[in-house]
């Protein structure tokens, strides 16, 4: 039983600290290994392909600037920096919200459409061997289940209903 008072913090267990560390340390390497593949085989780093991958699954391949931003987790700002890197390569580009006049939309293009296509097997071996590889199916259940109750926990209200992996 915690005898702490309700003013002192409910500092972590030794257990609790060595998993919390164990999982900070292990999601830096892989978001490294992952940006170094994509880096490598693509040009361009994971976030970018994952701005590619989002407007590839969105309806007629297009998302409202903010809410690209917003299912990114990034600010406007930068998300808009990625968005000129990725049109200067030709795999998005912009175009203006006919009933916003400060709207805009990416679009990924066809072009992005086949680099998605051409770099997605290399990306999906290096998840494959950094990451499912490593897991018994039993891990990769748990695992997923605890991350799952983990993002909704901490998604705003209603924001994670268009995530099926959520699901």
């Amino acid at each position: 039983m915690n005898t702490a008072s309700a003013d002192e913090p409910r500092w972590l267990s030794d257990e609790e600290q060595r998993t919390w560390r164990a999982y900070m340390h292990a999601t830096t390497l892989l978001e490294d290994h992952l940006d170094r593949q994509l880096q490598r085989d693509a040009g361009m780093p994971h976030i970018y392909y994952g701005l590619l991958v989002q407007l590839d699954e969105a309806p007629h391949r297009r998302l409202r600037m903010t809410e690209l931003a917003m299912h990114a987790k990034i600010t406007r700002s930068r998300l808009s920096h990625a968005v000129a890197r990725l049109e200067g390569n030709g795999w998005v580009r912009r175009e203006d919200c006919p009933s916003d006049k400060r709207g805009q939309f990416a679009v990924l293009t066809d072009e992005g459409r086949e680099e998605l296509r051409r770099t997605a097997p290399g990306h999906v071996a290096a998840v494959r061997q950094a990451f499912f590889d490593r897991l018994t199916p039993e891990q990769h259940k748990a695992l997923g289940e605890a991350m799952r109750l983990i993002a909704e926990g901490l998604e705003p209200e209603g924001a994670g209903a268009d995530l099926p992996w959520l699901r």
